[in-house]
């Protein structure tokens, strides 16, 4: 008895009736996609560009007068600060700002007007571009604060600190304690700088005047 041999039947595929349109479709998907990469490099650029300066230029690249820190290695810590009146405050409330820092007991002798002098001038040098730093004495005791010295450096940022865990956190030259220098720590909070004992003030300014130029934050 003969079989007969199935024939194959050809498979209905759904034919592209509208190639054109499906091109202009992914492209517009594809430009979609590269303007929100534009936008996100765009809002990420400043934070790129500062952990870029801090972890991959080396500072022996950098014509620099002040000491490079590596923010990695000096975090800042809890210091159990608190303002004058004795409600907690941190460094964190002038985030977004470049920080100038002194560090010194509350009676305040001629080595610490020296230095709160120097920031308020280095601050008024700067111009324009001034509203972008803040000044900020971390005072390590108790002691009341001479009345003429609140008057003279008015506007400084006053915190009182443990001055214990203050000294586990900044690092200082061989031969001299943290009240012997000016800190700098930038807006995102990292503590990036140390300039030395008896500062050269106009050093300092060009120190100050170059981070702020290449600075998009702050």
């Amino acid at each position: 008895m003969d079989q007969k041999t199935p024939t194959s039947q050809p498979l209905n595929v759904p034919a592209d009736n509208n190639p054109a349109g499906n091109q202009a479709e992914n492209k517009q998907r594809q430009s979609g996609r590269w303007k929100l990469f534009a936008v996100i490099a765009v809002c990420a650029a400043p934070m790129i560009g500062s952990y870029f300066t801090y972890y991959v230029i080396k500072p022996q690249s950098r014509n620099n007068y002040g000491a490079l820190i590596d923010p990695r290695d000096y975090p800042i810590p809890e210091l159990g600060s608190t303002a004058l009146d004795g409600k907690p405050l941190t460094l964190d409330a002038y985030k977004g700002k470049w920080l100038m820092v002194q560090v010194d007991g509350g009676e305040c002798q001629k080595a610490c007007q020296d230095k709160l002098f120097e920031m308020r001038q280095l601050r008024l040098m700067q111009g324009k571009e001034m509203e972008r730093i803040e000044r900020v004495w971390l005072i390590t005791d108790e002691q009341p604060l001479p009345t003429i010295v609140m008057r003279e450096y008015d506007g400084t940022r006053l915190l009182r600190v443990k001055p214990d865990l203050l000294k586990a956190w900044l690092p200082t030259e061989a031969g001299t304690s943290a009240a012997d220098h000016i800190y700098l720590i930038d807006p995102l909070g990292h503590l990036m700088m140390r300039f030395p004992k008896d500062a050269d003030p106009n050093l300092v300014k060009k120190d100050l005047s170059k981070l702020l130029r290449a600075s998009a934050i702050g």
